[in-house]
């Protein structure tokens, strides 16, 4: 069965982050990481409409969430405190098969706000990458996610860093 839950990741601790995600509606946090530089990341079962730009007022720095399609698709969301705001989708094929409507989530316009949101947050991003990761395809959409973090200049957990 895969992932119907979402994530959410900000320049905050994973203290923080877990008190803020479920001021903003993302209840039951069920796990999180430190993803290091200031980052961490909390992952819970719902996702609410809205939770990047609320997260974005209550934490005052940028903050990307992903809700998951039964692992198969993510429908990223970028907010900044500033009111900055893009979306994308991972996994664009596979949401293809799912109906959802591709021309609301153009490549280009996700790019150029992904690299605003990048910059906002204090981070290096190579938009090769980024470009790379909203327009591949993986078995699951987590592994995109991870991807964009990487690309967006957010370094992936280590081993053994990850929380409960």
């Amino acid at each position: 069965m895969g992932n119907w839950g979402g994530m959410a990741v900000a320049h905050a601790t994973v203290a923080e982050l877990r008190e803020f995600a479920a001021g903003a509606g993302c209840a039951d946090v069920d796990g999180d990481e430190d993803l290091g530089g200031g980052w961490s990341a909390v992952h819970y079962p719902d996702q609410p409409d809205g939770a990047a730009a609320a997260l974005a007022r209550r934490t005052g720095a940028p903050v990307l969430t992903v809700a998951y399609l039964d692992s198969d698709v993510g429908l990223v969301e970028g907010a900044t405190f500033a009111g900055g705001r893009w979306e994308a989708l991972l996994n664009r094929d596979m949401a293809a098969d799912y109906g959802a409507p591709l021309d609301r989530f153009p490549v280009e316009a996700a790019l150029a706000g992904a690299l605003d949101w990048a910059a906002a947050g204090g981070l290096t991003a190579d938009p090769e990458g980024v470009r790379a990761v909203l327009t591949g395809s993986e078995v699951f959409a987590e592994d995109l996610a991870e991807r964009l973090l990487g690309a967006l200049g957010i370094a992936p957990a280590t081993p053994g860093e990850e929380g409960a």
